[in-house]
Order: C-alpha cells, then structure tokens, then sequence
C-alpha cells in the first residue's frame, strides 16, 4: 500500500476508535449545516468520522483499491490534493443541498473523497475491468462510474435512501474533476 493511502486508512481507522469512547466529544468535528454547530475545519474533519463499522469498512476498502494505484501515478503531493479537494467539494455540496432542504443534521464519513478518487480512476483507467460485489459483474471502470453517478444522482433527487449524503458523493466527483483538470493545465 502508498504510504499517503495508507496513512489516511490508519487516521481514518484511529479517528473511529475515538469516536467509540468519545463520540459527543467528537461531533464538532462532523459537518453541520451553516449555522451556529458549524466551524471551517468541518470542510475537511468530517471525512474522518464515520457511523457505523460498515461505512468504515466500505470506504476504506476502496481507499485501499483505488487510492495506491492513484498515488503512485499522481505522487504523494497531487494525490493528496486530488482527495482533500474531493472532500472539501463533497462538503460544500452538502452544505448547499443543507441550506435548500432546511435539513439540520451532521454529515460524516469519507465517501466523498472516495468518489473524488473513483472519478479519477475512470478518467484515468477507463478500460481497467472492475468486479462488482453484488451483483458479480466485470465491466470497464467508466461504466462502473457512470453508472454509480446516476444511482447517486437518482437517489438524490428522488430521497429513497434517507440518511446518506447522495449529493455530497456527487460533490466529491466534481471535486476529482476539477483536480484532474488542474492537474492537465499544469502539465
């Protein structure tokens, strides 16, 4: 594993451990709507915050599947910015879906990041072939994408899966995009 993969994996995974012993302590750190709860460095704390072990697991599986080969074909230095501007865009789209609902809920976990990181391999690695869990199905790594977009997008708008935040998925994939076209004008 890259060293700056594996480094968020074991903050990620620390930071969990922390939240098991000190869990309200810890909810300054999640990302809460524009108001009095919310504070600059949620735009980023809230990616190492997640609820449940399986969200845990989740994305830190696929830290673990994409973020390597990333690193290594971005260096230390892009990558970590190709996931930090994930973050922060995942966080902005859910302080803008926020503010138009009127919900008033924290946001945690790295998803957002991860899909900055997806996006970027698809772009990146568009034939790779990806095998799905559930249903086992190989397909080119642009489909698996697009595809997790849409589902993202359609989940979103339409509000059937409530508690998770679809739009700042969508977010942290604006967020690979515009890196990687950083990345392209820099040469």
């Amino acid at each position: 594993m890259a060293p700056v993969t594996r480094t968020i994996l074991i903050v990620t995974v620390v930071a969990y451990l922390l939240q098991s012993v000190a869990d309200s302590q810890l909810l300054q750190f999640a990302l809460w709507p524009l108001g009095p709860l919310f504070r600059p460095w949620q735009l980023v704390s809230y990616a190492f915050l997640h609820g449940s072990v399986t969200h845990l697991f989740f994305n830190m599986f696929a830290l673990y599947m994409f973020g390597s080969e990333l690193e290594r074909f971005f260096g230390a230095r892009r990558y970590l910015f190709l996931y930090f501007s994930s973050i922060v865009f995942a966080a902005l789209a859910q302080l803008i879906v926020a503010a138009l609902s009127g919900n008033v809920y924290p946001t945690i976990g790295a998803s957002g990041g991860v899909f900055g990181l997806l996006l970027a391999y698809a772009v990146l690695f568009p034939r790779r072939r990806l095998m799905l869990i559930f249903p086992p199905i190989p397909m080119p790594a642009w489909l698996f994408v697009t595809l997790y977009g849409v589902i993202e997008l359609t989940l979103g708008v339409t509000g059937q899966q409530a508690g998770v935040a679809h739009f700042a998925h969508l977010g942290g994939m604006l967020g690979g995009f515009i890196a990687l076209l950083g990345f392209r004008a820099r040469g």
